[in-house]
Order: structure tokens, then sequence, then C-alpha cells
């Protein structure tokens, strides 16, 4: 009787042995099964968030990601759609005739045409920051090498973040087919706002269709007249400084210069 109630004992260990080990091996099993819906939920939202962000630059066009605010001391709010801001210079000062100089980047020669007559204001301002030296020592800070060709340039600040101190509209000589080829200068603008023009613009290096949006589609200020093929291979070749289709530039680019006459 010893033998066998001993031999009931140690059933009855192993038996509670064994049912804790599938206890905790179904706990683990459970955790592991949380943790990968967590991480799946996490997953998508991610996702989800890197579309949207695609979906913003890209539908909102150059200029979309940043808001544009005075580099003053005392920051103002974002101007209303429609609504100028600070002391913008008079669209008169344009003389509504082509103005020619040179956008000098890392060392390469732009000619550059302004279309005094087309887009007044918009050049008007260009003449006044160019000949202020505003623009000299300011970096390109954006990139785009996919669906929109551009590189992006004139923020004092370098992120996309900076402006002259003012801000105006409305959107000027804006192509009705939303196609701006190869060459053209235009202005950069918060998205949905005509009204946020200020010192960003960008070249367009290669022909590209970019979307309009509640304001209209950009400010066609001029053109690139020579140049570009060295600032393709001196520059845009090289792509973006983390591989992605919108971003800084891997080669630092530079205004060295901006004059006009």
């Amino acid at each position: 009787m010893a033998a066998n109630d001993r031999q009931a004992r140690e059933e009855r260990a192993r038996l509670r042995t064994y049912r804790a080990r599938q206890e905790v091996h179904q706990r683990k099993l459970r955790r592991r099964t949380r943790d990968n819906l967590v991480a799946g939920a996490a997953l998508v939202v991610v996702l989800v968030l890197a579309v949207a962000a695609q979906l913003f630059y890209f539908n909102g066009g150059p200029g979309a990601p940043e808001a544009e605010p005075t580099p003053s001391a005392s920051p103002t709010a974002t101007p209303a759609p429609g609504e100028n801001q600070g002391d913008v210079p008079s669209a008169d000062l344009a003389e509504g005739r082509t103005w020619t100089g040179t956008l000098t980047v890392n060392g390469i020669p732009l000619g550059v045409e302004l279309d005094g007559a087309a887009a007044p204001q918009a050049v008007a301002s260009e003449i006044s920051l160019a000949q202020s030296g505003f623009y000299d020592g300011t970096s390109c800070h954006r990139l785009t090498t996919s669906g929109i060709y551009v590189l992006q340039c004139g923020d004092p600040a370098g992120d996309g973040t900076g402006g002259p101190g003012y801000s105006y509209g409305p959107v000027e000589n804006a192509p009705a087919d939303d196609l701006y080829p190869a060459g053209t200068l235009a202005m950069a603008r918060q998205s949905g706002n005509g009204s946020s023009m200020g010192s960003q613009f960008f070249i367009v290096y290669q022909d590209s269709t970019i979307p309009s949006d509640a304001a209209g589609g950009y400010t066609v200020v001029g053109r690139v007249t020579s140049g570009l093929d060295q600032l393709q291979a001196s520059v845009i070749s090289a792509g973006t400084a983390d591989g992605a289709g919108d971003g800084a530039p891997a080669v630092p680019v530079t205004i060295d210069s901006f004059t006009v006459q």
C-alpha cells in the first residue's frame, strides 16, 4: 500500500508539473499573440502616416510640408488665405518687363529670366530680395525625385520654415494644365493658401505635373535659360541624402549670389 501511495503522489506531482508547464506555455502564447497584434497595429499606423505624408508632400506641391512664418522676433500668425502680411514690395518694381540675371549655386551659374509682365507681384519681390543680397548664402533645402521634379531654395532657415518677413499673393501666371516644364522658376507656398508666398522658390529640373489645390496652381515667376544641365550633373543626379523621393539633397546646395537687371 505504501508503494502504491507513493506512486500515486508522484503521479499527482507529475500531473501538477505538467499542468503548470502547460499554463506557462499558454501564457507565453497569449502574450506573443497580444504583442503581435500590438506590433501589427503600430505598423498599420506608421504606414497610414507615411502614406498621408507622401500625399501631403506631393499633392500639396512645393512648399506644402511647412508653413513659412516670418523670422521676426515676435512670430505672427499665419496669414489667412487672400491676405498679405508685412512690408510686401510694390508690384510696380517689376516694371512690366522681362528681367535677366544669374542665379549662382555651388559655383554653377544659372541664367534666368523673370517675367515682370506675367507675374508682377512675385517678380517685384524676387527683384527686391535679389538686389538686397537676401539670397546670398542661403541653401536649397529640398529635392524631390519622384512624380514631381524640383529643387526648392530660398529659405534663410534652411529647413522649409523661413521667409523674408512678409508674405504675399495672389497666385499669378500658373499654368492652366498644371504642367511645369523643365527650367520653370516658380514660387513655393503653403497648401491651399495663395497669399503665403515669400522668398522660397523652386526650380523644375524635369517636366512635372503639379496638381492645383484650393488656392490654384503655383506662380511661375520665370525660367532658367542656361546651366540646368550642369545642375543636373552636379546636384540632382546624386539624389536625396536618405535616398527617399523627397528630402534634403545628398549634395548640399548653397546660393552664392542672385543678380538681376
